[in-house]
């Protein structure tokens, strides 16, 4: 047995067993988004869904966030294929990047699913890296040598959802995938509830089960429960009416369309995934609609405000989204009116809370009438409630319990339902991203995990942001960015003074002062670093590493501004190399003499930084070349020149702007920024 902590309670696996079920997510957990479930026995693996999630307002340029997918790569030849549960970004989002990464030789699912998957692996050209099957209500299909799948009907937000029943060598699973108990759908396609109970005759070993509103009592409404609430505010609207939703939510857009002829409005489309949606369900028949019930947005704007309704994406107020272009005033067809009735006929998910709130506000600004919030009855969820999940798990009788999509509270929650319905903490796991979940006839336990994480994506959906490089958006747009120039020759001497620009920093310092700090920094690390950076291979030119020279330039200034001006800017230093021989620039700061002393142990050119009899030499701060006198002049290139000429003209300033070192301050070895 295992404890919901996770830790194995039943005896280790003996090697003449046969091997556990292994169920891993890597997406999904402690978090809404992203769902990506790995079933795995033997030499087989299977898929259950690959979504992605949208970015947190601190992901600068990041346009979707994907699971980390190494286990899959390193394990691609043993995948036999994927199941799809139905057609929301959350869960077939990422399949179309994944295929450009390893092959899936066969995908699974519903039709709507799959015509909406179509459109993506085109776009990406991908459509030669796997096959796709369409399944119908109770379709049983075959995974590999150890897994059968059965897809059960349910009712969720969107058309054509399924919950699976994975029969494996040690027993039947079932996934519910998204699910609510909606007994009148607006399709008419009921919950197979029937199915669910069968197999919790026949016997259910474990159960993973939706998460998303496990801390919300009762029973979630139906659908068809917003009709009545959209129909009063599009009938009592006297001028436009503007709505938007999740371009997926096919009954929720199906209902709207509705009304539109009902109410004798016309519809204007706005939002590229709006339109293909909507085109995708009508060409299937999960949407009815006359086609002269739309008209073009170029057109539409020729009606009567009174006959016009606009249906449009940007329900979480996205950046580039319909309504928050329009919010901003940055459409180029449509404008708010202060006669529009805008409604939001959707709840923000978790983490989009602020970007939805001040396009309702923006919105507000405009003299324009918003509709939004629990109150007004325009939405319901897709996801069950308590009630619904006490429902899922009488019907399944499951042996062994875990929930899964959902965050930590969520997660927490939802277990302590299963146990109010019998289902012992031990018998419960509550796992994480990356966690493996060990099933056998008589046992759950947590095995070791495998790597997991995130992958963000730019807006090509090809180049990956990393960690440095997000790190360094984040700064940029915190504390804006210093750049500087630096003109070194390959004997280690300055050969100009250093330029320093400044964009988006908030700090009293000017260029002037910025390049006179830069200065020093460099006359330290050509002093007391140069002889770690430079390498003398017997040739004509030294070898320099200047990729760690600029390092240790730029951590060096970051550390003083962070002191002086307690501000962090990103700070990029460009060194340009001269020549050897070219003539030293004689420093500004020779007046301020820096009290630094070398590092313990670091020798300076001579190669001690300290004196015989200990003490600390005074820094040189008019760099020359190595010797007694320096060596001939060499001519210097054209861009050196330019540089040395440009900057030679501003005037020292004077010493009351400048402010003195601290005394006795020491410097700490920075080999740690090189290598990093």
């Amino acid at each position: 047995m295992t404890s919901s902590n996770g830790r194995a309670q039943g005896t280790s696996q003996s090697a003449t067993k046969p091997p556990h079920l292994r169920v891993i997510p890597l997406g999904g957990l402690h978090e809404i988004g992203k769902n990506t479930c790995v079933f795995e026995y033997g030499d087989d693996i299977m898929l259950v869904d690959a979504g992605l999630a949208f970015p947190s307002d601190g992901m600068h340029g990041v346009n979707v966030v994907m699971p980390d997918t190494s286990y899959l790569k390193e394990n691609q030849k043993r995948i036999r294929g994927m199941i799809v549960t139905h057609g929301h970004e959350d869960h077939i989002g990422g399949i179309a990047h994944h295929l450009k990464n390893f092959t899936i030789p066969v995908i699974h699912g519903p039709r709507l699913a799959l015509a909406m998957l179509t459109g993506k692996m085109e776009e990406a050209g991908v459509m030669d890296r796997t096959i796709l099957q369409t399944v119908a209500p109770r379709d049983v299909v075959k995974v590999g040598q150890h897994f059968s799948v059965e897809f059960i009907r349910n009712t969720h937000s969107m058309a054509d959802s399924f919950s699976l029943a994975i029969t494996t060598p040690v027993g039947t699973v079932i996934f519910t995938g998204d699910f609510k108990f909606d007994h009148t759908p607006v399709d008419g396609e009921t919950f197979d509830m029937a199915r669910l109970a069968h197999y919790g005759d026949k016997g259910v070993l474990c159960l993973f089960s939706d998460s998303t509103n496990a801390e919300v009592p009762g029973f979630c409404p139906p659908e068809r429960s917003v009709f009545p609430c959209l129909d009063r505010h599009i009938s009592q609207a006297e001028g436009r009416v503007i709505i938007t939703t999740f371009a997926s939510s096919i009954h929720r857009v199906s209902m709207i369309l509705e009304l539109a002829l009902k109410n004798g409005r016309k519809v204007g489309l706005l939002g590229r995934s709006m339109l293909n949606v909507i085109a995708k369900a009508r060409e299937l028949g999960y949407m009815r609609a006359p086609d002269d019930l739309f008209v073009p947005i170029k057109q539409i704007r020729d009606l009567p405000d009174r006959e016009t309704l606009l249906l449009m994406t940007g329900s979480q107020g996205e950046p580039l989204a319909a309504l928050s272009r329009i919010s901003r005033g940055e459409h180029p067809q449509v404008q708010v009116k202060s006669t529009d009735t805008i409604i939001f006929s959707a709840s923000p998910i978790p983490g989009n809370t602020i970007s939805v709130v001040n396009t309702i506000d923006r919105l507000m600004m405009q003299g324009a009438k918003v509709v939004y919030g629990k109150g007004e009855g325009i939405h319901v969820s897709g996801h069950g409630f308590q009630e619904d999940q006490k429902l899922m798990l009488a019907l399944t009788k499951p042996k062994y319990f875990v929930p899964v999509h959902g965050e930590h509270r969520m997660l927490i929650a939802h277990s302590k339902t299963a146990q109010s319905m019998g289902i012992p903490a031990d018998n419960i796991l509550i796992i994480d991203n990356g966690d493996v979940v060990e099933l056998s006839p008589d046992s759950i336990r947590t095995g070791d995990p495998v790597k997991a994480g995130i992958e963000l994506l730019d807006a090509s959906r090809n180049g990956i942001v990393d960690a440095r490089v997000l790190k360094e958006r984040q700064q940029l747009a915190e504390d804006g960015v210093i750049t500087l120039l630096a003109v070194i020759s390959t004997d280690g001497v300055m050969a100009a003074p250093p330029r320093a620009n400044i964009r988006g920093v908030v700090t009293t310092a000017d260029a002037r002062r910025l390049s006179m700090w830069a200065e020093r920094e460099i006359g330290w690390v050509l002093e007391n670093r140069w002889n770690q950076l430079c390498r003398n291979t017997g040739g004509k030119a030294p070898e320099v590493d200047w990729v760690g020279v600029q390092r240790e330039v730029e951590v060096g200034l970051q550390r003083r501004l962070r002191r002086e001006l307690q501000v962090e800017p990103l700070i990029i230093c460009l060194v340009q190399p001269a020549p050897a021989g070219t003539p030293a620039y004689k420093g500004r700061a020779d007046a301020e003499p820096d009290s630094r002393p070398a590092p313990r142990g670091r020798s300076a050119r001579d190669g001690g930084g300290r004196g015989r009899d200990g003490a600390v030499p005074a820094p040189q701060r008019q760099l020359v070349a190595v010797g007694a006198a320096a060596p001939a002049a060499t001519p210097v290139s054209a861009p050196i020149a330019a540089a040395v000429a440009e900057v030679s003209a501003p005037a020292v300033p004077a010493p009351a702007e400048l402010e003195p070192e601290p005394a006795g301050r020491t410097r700490r070895r920075r080999s740690a920024a090189i290598a990093g």
